[in-house]
């Protein structure tokens, strides 16, 4: 593919040099005060929900991450977004076309990852993406720490586990995915007989859990759908704030028209879900960093089965559930960063 070709050349420029993505944009934001702290790979099905979309731009406008690449990947085969076989390379695409709109081509690496899950839990997927995960690990010249932010499914982050082991104390996992904890919320009504990302490639995350000992801070379904933007607030706060926000609101408005015409009426909100991911990396408090704001659980983790449920697993290493964001910061903060940077 010729995007990946073109990603590759990115990969080893982008790796000799330091690039501050929004130096051109706001200059009384952007003014070198706020210098990365962490380093981030984000991974995201965004030729799917257009909510990773919008994670994608907050990211790019957040001064505190390095951002170290973009995976492109797969939805679940027969997902109503794109029944394609080239799922990953369009999500690729998709996020390509967003850098162009924030005139961002060419500075950030784009990478397609697996157009298909994982066969089973044992055997891992190969790809530029699985590859990028593993060298950047594996990096020892430089301390900010590396996250690895997934919006959708888990095969490249899973692929990349069980091709070097010894990456796993080198990373923290912040997933968007799994269905409520049974002794923390209820499911929603009429909810689907498995957590839609979980079921993007249900052997990727037995890896997480069952087989690895990776960092893992997750955001289950009731925590992902506290994420909630009005309509009213996507056309005043978004919207007008340069080609971005209006390229941002034509996706949830091509969606709503989509979803209409399958006698699908979904209100006057949308769910970002994918938005958390900027709120617990790029807006840490400032002394002892951390997601301060937001609030979770320790908890054992408990073991994937083949149908994508939970089962008790004692022997289970402790990771961090999320239960209720701080959605206020999340939304003010893209708001702000819309209006600094494309505000007239």
């Amino acid at each position: 593919m010729i995007i990946k070709k073109i990603c590759l050349t990115c990969i080893l420029l982008y790796a000799f040099c330091g690039i501050n993505l929004n130096a051109q944009i706001n200059k009384d934001f952007y003014n070198g005060r706020v210098k990365p702290r962490l380093r981030v790979i984000i991974d995201n099905d965004f030729g799917g929900d257009p909510d990773g979309l919008f994670q994608l731009a907050h990211a790019l406008l957040s001064a505190s991450v390095e951002i170290r690449g973009i995976i492109g990947s797969h939805l679940n085969a027969n997902d109503g977004f794109d029944r394609s076989k080239t799922q990953a390379d369009n999500a690729a695409q998709k996020a390509a076309e967003l850098l162009k709109v924030m005139d961002l081509t060419g500075k950030i690496p784009v990478i397609a990852g697996s157009n298909s899950a994982m066969v089973n839990d044992s055997i891992p997927v190969k790809s530029d993406a699985v590859n990028l995960i593993i060298r950047e690990a594996l990096r020892s010249d430089t301390k900010l720490p590396l996250f690895v932010l997934c919006g959708a499914g888990l095969t490249e982050i899973a692929s990349a586990l069980l091709s070097r082991p010894e990456i796993a104390d080198k990373i923290t996992l912040v997933w968007i995915g799994g269905p409520e904890y049974a002794d923390l919320a209820l499911p929603p009504p009429e909810n689907s007989d498995i957590e839609y990302n979980l079921n993007i490639d249900i052997n990727a995350v037995k890896v997480i859990f069952n087989k690895s000992s990776i960092k893992l801070w997750q955001v289950p379904r009731n925590v992902y759908r506290q994420a909630i933007l009005p309509y009213a607030q996507l056309l005043v706060k978004i919207k007008p704030y340069g080609k971005v926000g209006k390229y941002l609101t034509t996706q949830i408005e091509n969606m709503m028209e989509r979803l209409s015409k399958y006698g699908l009426n979904i209100g006057e909100t949308y769910i970002l879900g994918d938005s958390p991911l900027v709120l617990l990396t790029a807006l840490q408090s400032s002394f002892q960093p951390d997601p301060s704001s937001s609030t979770y659980v320790i908890k054992t983790a408990p073991r994937i089965n083949d149908h994508g449920q939970y089962q008790s697993n004692p022997t289970g290493r402790s990771i961090r559930v999320y239960t209720v964001l701080d959605t206020q910061l999340m939304f003010n903060d893209f708001f702000a960063k819309l209006e600094l940077s494309f505000g007239k």
